[in-house]
């Protein structure tokens, strides 16, 4: 490995100006000096990577290969230099965190507010994102932790489980009735006989409506004292129902199509939502039944203003924890954060 650092950035700036005169002036050398040290690493290297011209210099295959990692390499030191200054300048650390609105509300969020009050010197910047946007403003350095719901990883990259998560299906209690009630009516029209009745000469075919209505009446008056509930299985409620689901691409989403796939459940009406919490509202007015995690909505349970479909079979249950790069410094202010909401 070649120590001096002032050949790589000499090659750099020259391959970044297109010339040895530009990565002089902007080194504040001469131009010998800067042909030199590009030479230097050239040997130590055993290959050439820039061609000299009269129009500057041109970049070789393998300075191609180079230039593209070095990139790389000063601007994470550019980063590494404006945040060593901001710390030095105003003794204040960052924290910035990626997470979805959802899991910063019902669950990161009375861990941050403890933590600022406890640690009022350090500036937190929350971004609020879905999981694969999280995970690729971690690869561009654009936040230092994720919090997200387990996924796969690419390497160099750490998840650390936070706690469980339960997905489940939720509705009013009155969405349910008025659902069994109409597809029970819809059954028993499909039983009847459909044959058309008619007048014709002396024959007289005559059907008694007002008895119909009637029964019909009965069943409304009946409702409250009827349990509807049981009267479909949790099959053909999540089949027949106005199923409100988050966009396919999302986490929550794919893992209740596995759910769906493995259970030979064929959903007919499926509105797609891109809010857990609208998905969670929109529950809670009868629009129909949500699929949405259970920690989300406990007060809502335990107040009873929805209520939770029983599955034949559980949806399996998943983590939501942090997620950062393998190189994360163990005195950061993300591993400190990390530390302090697992207390």
């Amino acid at each position: 490995m070649i120590d001096n650092l002032n050949y790589y950035k000499a090659f750099y700036i020259a391959a970044d100006t297109g010339s040895i005169s530009g990565a002089a002036e902007a080194l504040y050398i001469s131009q010998p000096a800067v042909s030199r040290a590009i030479s230097c690493l050239e040997e130590a290297l055993g290959m050439k990577l820039l061609i000299r011209n009269s129009r500057g210099v041109k970049l070789t295959n393998e300075g191609h290969v180079l230039y593209y990692h070095l990139q790389d390499v000063f601007d994470s030191l550019k980063k590494a230099e404006v945040e060593l200054n901001h710390i030095s300048e105003f003794g204040i650390d960052e924290l910035r965190i990626g997470v979805s609105t959802s899991l910063c509300r019902y669950i990161l969020m009375p861990y941050l507010k403890k933590f600022i009050a406890d640690n009022p010197h350090i500036k937190v910047t929350i971004d609020c994102h879905s999981t694969f946007n999280i995970l690729k403003q971690l690869q561009e350095d654009n936040i230092d932790v994720g919090f997200i719901c387990e996924t796969g990883l690419q390497p160099g990259y750490v998840y650390k489980p936070f706690q469980e998560v339960h997905d489940v299906f939720v509705t009013t209690e009155s969405y349910l009735k008025n659902l069994n009630l109409r597809e029970n009516a819809a059954r028993n029209d499909s039983g009847r006989d459909s044959t058309p009745l008619f007048m014709a000469g002396n024959m007289t075919a005559m059907f008694d409506i007002r008895q119909r209505a009637k029964a019909d009446n009965e069943a409304d008056n009946n409702e409250s004292s009827t349990d509807n509930t049981s009267a479909l299985s949790p099959k053909e409620i999540l089949e027949c129902a106005n199923l409100m689901l988050l966009e396919k691409n999302n986490i929550t989403r794919k893992h209740l199509d596995s759910y769906f796939y493995d259970n030979d459940i064929n959903p007919d009406h499926i509105l797609e939502i891109n809010n857990m919490d609208l998905l969670i509202d929109f529950a809670s007015i009868g629009m129909g039944i949500s699929g949405v995690v259970r920690e989300f909505v406990l007060d809502r349970l335990e107040g009873g203003q929805i209520v939770e479909i029983p599955l034949s079979k559980p949806i399996p249950t998943r983590t939501v924890g942090f997620v950062y790069k393998r190189s994360l410094l163990a005195d950061s202010p993300s591993a400190h954060f990390m530390e302090y909401c697992r207390k």
